[in-house]
C-alpha cells in the first residue's frame, strides 16, 4: 500500500512540474515582444545622440618659415692642390743644396746644383768644334776676297788694254782710209782695218759685261753647313749644362728630398716633391644626407674651428656617384692661399648650407602622427580637418622641417590630432606661434 502511495505522490509531483514549466514557458514568450520592441527604440535613440554628439576641441597653429638650426658643416682635410715631381734631367754629384725638405719655394728658384766633368768636356769640345769652322769660314772668305780682287784688278787691265788697242785701231783705220782716197791704199786694206776696228769693239764689250757679272766665289756654304751642326750641339750642350741646377717647376712647399751633398745622380732621378698650396685643396667625403646640400653650388664657405672669418672656395670636384669603399661623396674645394695661411695636414670646416638655407617650412615635433613608416599631420580648412602625409627633413628639437605635403601660412593641428579622423568637424582654437 505504501508503495502504490509514493508512486501516486511522485506523478503528482510530475505533473506540477510539467504544469509551472509550461506556464514559464508562455509567460517568456509572452514577454518577448514587447522587449524587441524596446530593444529597437533604444538603438534609434543612440543613433541620435552620436548625431547630436559636440564637436571634438583642437589648437591649431599657422605653419610659418622658422631656423632649424646652425648652418650644416663637415670637417675637410686640406691637401696641396698639385703636386709636381722633380728629377734630375741630367747626370752628375749633388755640389750644393740650396733649399732643404719644408722650405717654401718660388717657381724657377734653384734648389740644387749639380757638377758634371763629362758635361763640362762636351761644353768645351762644342765650344771648340763651332770655333774651328768660325775659324775656316774666317779664311775661306779671305781668299775668295783677294781671288775677287785679283780677278777685278785683271779684268780691269785688260778693259783698259782693250781701250787702248781700240783707239790705236782707230787711228790706223782713219789713216787707211785715207791712204785709199789718195792711193795708197787698196780697198782691202780698208776692209780689212774695218774687220779688226770691229772686232776689237766686240772685245772690249765683253771685258766690261764680264766685269759688270763678276761675282765673289761662293766658297763657304759647305762650311756654313757644318757651322749650323756645330752651333746646334753646342745649344744640346749649354742646355744640358742648365740642367745641372735644379729648379722648383712651380711654387709650393718642398717634400720628399733624401738628399746629401756629394751623392751622385742619374739623369731621371727623382729629387723631391713641390706641393703646389696656391690654390690649395680642401678635400672631404659627404654622406648621402649631405650631398643633396651642395648639389648644384659651384662654392662653399670654409672657415678654421675657432676662428670667426669666413671665405669662399670654388668646388673644382663634386662625384656624381657614391664611392662603393667609403660609401661616400668626394668633394674637393680650391682656395686661394697667398699668405700661406692654409697647410697640407690642417683641418677646416665646410659650411654645406648657408644662413638662408636654415630658413625652412617647420611644424612642431609633437604635431606629426607617425603611421608606421608614413608621417602625417591634420590640416584645418574651415571646420574641417585633412590627414595630409607629409616628408620629414631636418628636426631641431621641437620642431621639425617639412619639406613637402604643407605649405607655409595652412594650419595645422597641435592639440587633439591624436583622436582625429579624416573629413572631420572640429572646434578650433589658435595657439601663438612659438619663438
Amino acid at each position: 500500500m505504501r508503495r502504490k502511495r509514493h508512486r501516486l505522490v511522485r506523478r503528482r509531483v510530475k505533473t506540477v512540474a510539467v504544469l509551472a514549466l509550461s506556464f514559464a514557458i508562455i509567460a517568456g514568450c509572452s514577454e518577448t515582444i514587447p522587449l524587441e520592441h524596446n530593444a529597437a527604440g533604444a538603438g534609434s535613440g543612440q543613433e541620435q545622440s552620436q548625431s547630436q554628439q559636440p564637436l571634438k576641441n583642437v589648437k591649431v597653429m599657422k605653419v610659418a618659415k622658422q631656423k632649424i638650426g646652425d648652418p650644416l658643416v663637415h670637417a675637410g682635410d686640406v691637401q696641396s692642390s698639385v703636386q709636381y715631381d722633380i728629377a734630375a734631367k741630367a747626370s752628375g754629384d749633388v755640389e750644393a743644396i740650396l733649399k732643404a725638405r719644408g722650405d717654401m719655394v718660388q717657381e724657377g728658384e734653384v734648389i740644387i746644383r749639380l757638377n758634371s766633368t763629362d758635361a763640362q768636356f762636351q761644353k768645351e769640345k762644342a765650344a771648340l768644334a763651332v770655333q774651328t769652322v768660325q775659324d775656316a769660314i774666317a779664311k775661306a772668305k779671305e781668299r775668295a776676297k783677294k781671288d775677287m780682287d785679283n780677278q777685278k784688278r785683271e779684268l780691269a787691265n785688260s778693259i783698259q788694254k782693250s781701250e787702248q788697242n781700240l783707239v790705236d785701231l782707230t787711228k790706223t783705220y782713219n789713216k787707211t782710209k785715207n791712204d785709199y782716197e789718195v792711193g795708197l791704199a787698196t780697198k782691202l786694206q780698208v776692209y780689212q782695218m774695218e774687220v779688226q776696228l770691229r772686232n776689237a769693239r766686240m772685245d772690249l764689250e765683253q771685258l766690261k759685261q764680264k766685269s759688270d757679272m763678276l761675282e765673289p766665289i761662293d766658297a763657304t756654304s759647305e762650311l756654313e753647313t757644318q757651322l749650323k751642326g756645330a752651333q746646334m750641339t753646342q745649344l744640346q750642350v749649354e742646355q744640358s749644362m742648365s740642367y745641372l741646377e735644379v729648379k722648383a717647376p712651380a711654387s709650393g712647399i718642398l717634400t720628399e728630398m733624401p738628399l746629401e751633398t756629394g751623392m751622385s745622380l742619374q739623369q731621371g732621378a727623382k729629387i723631391g716633391v713641390i706641393q703646389k698650396l696656391d690654390p690649395i685643396k680642401i678635400k672631404a667625403q659627404l654622406k648621402e644626407e649631405e650631398y643633396k646640400y651642395v648639389t648644384g653650388k659651384s662654392e662653399l664657405t670654409y672657415y678654421l674651428q675657432g676662428a670667426a672669418q669666413k671665405n669662399k672656395g670654388k668646388i673644382s670636384f663634386l662625384a656624381k656617384v657614391i664611392d662603393p669603399d667609403t660609401k661616400a661623396y668626394e668633394i674637393n674645394v680650391d682656395v686661394p692661399n697667398q699668405n700661406m695661411e692654409l697647410k697640407p695636414g690642417m683641418k677646416v670646416w665646410l659650411q654645406l648650407t648657408e644662413d638662408q638655407d636654415q630658413i625652412v617650412v617647420a611644424v612642431p615635433t609633437y604635431s606629426i602622427v607617425k603611421e608606421g613608416d608614413d608621417n602625417y599631420v591634420f590640416v584645418l580648412n574651415g571646420d574641417t580637418v585633412e590627414k595630409r602625409k607629409v616628408q620629414l627633413g631636418r628636426l631641431n628639437d621641437s620642431i621639425q622641417e617639412i619639406t613637402s605635403g604643407v605649405n607655409e601660412g595652412e594650419q595645422v593641428v597641435v592639440e587633439g590630432m591624436n583622436q582625429l579622423n579624416d573629413k572631420e568637424k572640429v572646434k578650433s582654437a589658435a595657439v601663438e606661434q612659438q619663438k
